[in-house]
């Protein structure tokens, strides 16, 4: 991809730069953000601040993710206008009642979540610690939008050898989400799967990668209290600090070889 195709990415940033060559006056590029406007049957839903890529699978990455819908049989129309930086959805069901209780994430621009319950995730997939090593190193070798502009979060979806999709914004949810999205259209599957990410696992990121049914997730960086004693409870193997040679799990670590009797 070129730069002039990556929408996320804002050219001719003018930026100070101080070192120890004293100051210089440079061009950068800088993520861009935008405030989604999202409507269901003619009702606003949520605003997502988000990169402004791939914003057909964020919305409907999001929307499964609420459970608000199961799948693409439910929706009967999905326009994207991005001028007016807004979705509209149409539900087959004409009479759904959109959820109003909601709970404000961790995450960038403090987005909505509006469902806190998970899914037990039921896994026989198993993995080496060094095939999430790789997957990790896979992952942060193709971080397109951040190689040029840093300040975004990438995620993938992977099998225990190669990353099958993946997707940058500038808030970690939103990645899971447009994973989700795509992974609806293109009609893949995220059951059994590896989720990677680069941003901290929190307990809103812990059950999207429930709904998911992905029982392996490993994150650059740390998870949350909360997103360890619920990755435990649902059955999903937690990593933190996969860098290098070196990782660590926090639940489930016997899908990575870890053996019952060494946990205590």
């Amino acid at each position: 991809m070129s730069e002039l195709d990556m929408k996320g990415i804002a050219p001719d940033i003018v930026c100070d730069r101080f070192s120890d060559e004293g100051w210089v006056r440079s061009s950068v590029y800088a993520p861009r953000e935008m405030a989604l406007l999202v409507y269901v049957n003619g009702l606003e839903l949520v605003t997502i601040l988000c990169t402004p890529d791939k914003l057909n699978c964020l919305v409907l990455g999001y929307l499964f993710a609420e459970g608000i819908i199961t799948g693409m049989d439910d929706i009967a129309m999905m326009r994207v206008c991005d001028a007016e930086s807004e979705v509209d959805v149409r539900l087959n069901n004409k009479e759904f009642v959109l959820p109003t209780k909601r709970t404000l994430t961790s995450g960038c621009g403090g987005g909505a979540t509006f469902t806190t319950d998970g899914i037990n995730v039921d896994s026989s997939l198993n993995a080496e610690p060094r095939e999430l090593l790789a997957l990790m190193k896979q992952l942060q070798e193709r971080m397109e939008l951040y190689r040029f502009s840093g300040g975004t979060h990438t995620s993938a979806l992977a099998d225990t050898q190669n990353l099958l999709v993946m997707a940058e914004d500038i808030g970690r949810h939103n990645t899971l989400d447009k994973i989700l999205g795509e992974c609806l259209l293109r009609k893949i599957a995220t059951r059994d799967r590896l989720v990677l990410t680069t941003g901290r696992i929190s307990s809103e990121m812990l059950i999207k990668v429930a709904r998911m049914q992905a029982p392996i997730v490993v994150s650059l960086t740390s998870p949350t209290e909360r997103a360890v004693n619920l990755a435990r409870e649902l059955g999903i193997t937690l990593v933190g600090y996969a860098r290098g040679s070196r990782l660590s799990v926090y639940a489930h670590p016997e899908r990575l070889g870890r053996a019952a009797s060494e946990e205590d």
